[in-house]
């Protein structure tokens, strides 16, 4: 029932914020920097060619991070997955030379990618070894096998337009509307329509089973205030070259993610095992299968990662995937994934991956050297680490 009327509309909202301050931390961060850099900029941040720039270089930290909150949530640690992407990315780059066709390099880079991920998971559920040694040394592998696929050339220049599209293209121009992306605004109003339907149905569920809910007014100012940024969002792409195909690829990812989390009885073992895996071990979860799964679906992702990011910059280098792994547990750490396991959001880490690319990006609009912009990412990492455990230590007393 709306039990919190008696507190009146900002008792609520404040009341609301501090008790699920885990879930809205993010999202209140990432509206801070838009704000921050449009002002330091002079707006050059918010135009429609930065926010498309924004948004495909964030594809392939946003894909990872959805895998990658899998892995913490049942308190792994997957430290290979950014020279894995650039190894997988340099294969696809060198397949593609030779003529393979597209359709059929896809599926073998991500087949591969699940390979990896599942030899790492057997040895780390079967063999005993930590995820964190083994996740180092390979590492170190795949960092070795990136440089010996490079090394004839240094650099596998992608020619294929087809690849090449799936990170640089967009929409195609179906019609216009004026001087606008016509398809675009009509997948702005299509998403405003889904999330609007997803969320009275998840309401309607809670008052079925008599769960507390938030009352009428901050749930409708609530989902208006999500309509409204992914309406104005569509209308600025829509002005410029329309929706991005990573655009699509993040959503598609992130709804199958999000629906397996929510949905599904592997994503409530994947929860159960992170959050008491002798419990879960008692109640019939086969732990072997659910840490092989997922470090299967890990791997699975960084090539698809790697796909992203070769296909954005058309080629393949020996650095490719260097430090893709720091920004993936980061987003996923500044999305809300508990240090101790058992809790996290897929669209809460994509939201932190944004968080991070956002950083990235208006330091670079204002002329700050990589040298700094790695201080002001540790800084932030240690703060939503921080934050984290604080949280969790208020809560248990």
């Amino acid at each position: 029932m709306d039990d919190n009327r008696a507190r009146g509309l900002p008792g609520e909202v404040w009341a609301l914020l501090k008790g699920n301050i885990r879930n809205y931390a993010m999202y209140l961060a990432l509206m801070a920097l838009f704000i921050l850099f449009t002002i330091l900029t002079d707006g050059a941040f918010i135009t429609a060619r930065n926010l498309t720039n924004l948004i495909n270089q964030t594809g392939y930290v946003a894909v990872m991070a959805c895998g990658m909150t899998l892995v913490l949530i049942i308190q792994q640690i997957d430290l290979s997955i950014g020279y894995v992407a650039g190894f997988l990315g340099a294969c696809a780059a060198t397949l593609l030379s030779r003529g393979v066709a597209v359709p059929l390099v896809l599926p073998l880079i991500l087949l591969a990618g699940i390979a990896i991920g599942s030899l790492e998971g057997l040895i780390i559920g079967k063999v005993g070894v930590p995820a964190f040694v083994t996740t180092l040394a390979c590492q170190f592998i795949f960092r070795g096998m990136l440089s010996l696929v490079t090394e004839s050339t240094g650099t596998i220049l992608v020619k294929s337009d087809a690849f090449n599209q799936i990170s640089n293209g967009f929409l195609p121009p179906v019609f216009r509307m004026g001087p606008m992306h016509g398809l675009s605004l009509v997948v702005g109003a299509l998403s405003i329509a889904l999330i609007v339907w997803s969320r009275l149905r998840a309401r309607r569920d809670l008052k079925k089973y008599r769960f507390r809910t938030t009352s009428a007014p901050v749930f409708w100012a609530t989902l208006l205030l999500f309509a409204a940024v992914i309406g104005v969002l569509s209308y600025v792409l829509a002005n410029y070259r329309g929706v991005s195909w990573t655009i699509v690829v993040v959503v598609l990812v992130a709804f199958v993610y999000d629906f397996m989390m929510r949905r599904t009885r592997l994503g409530r073992h994947i929860y159960g095992m992170g959050g008491n895996r002798e419990a879960a071990l008692l109640s019939g979860v086969d732990t072997q299968k659910i840490l092989l799964f997922v470090f299967a679906s890990m791997g699975m992702l960084a090539g698809l990662g790697g796909v992203l990011f070769t296909s954005r910059l058309q080629s393949a280098t020996p650095t490719s995937g260097s430090g893709f792994e720091l920004d993936a547990i980061a987003s996923c750490y500044i999305g809300g994934v508990s240090t101790s396991g058992g809790i996290g959001k897929v669209t809460n880490s994509i939201i932190g991956s944004f968080v991070i690319m956002s950083l990235t990006n208006g330091l670079n609009l204002m002329g700050v050297g990589i040298t700094y912009q790695y201080v002001i990412k540790g800084i932030i990492f240690i703060l939503a680490v921080a934050f984290d455990v604080r949280s969790r230590a208020k809560k248990a007393i």
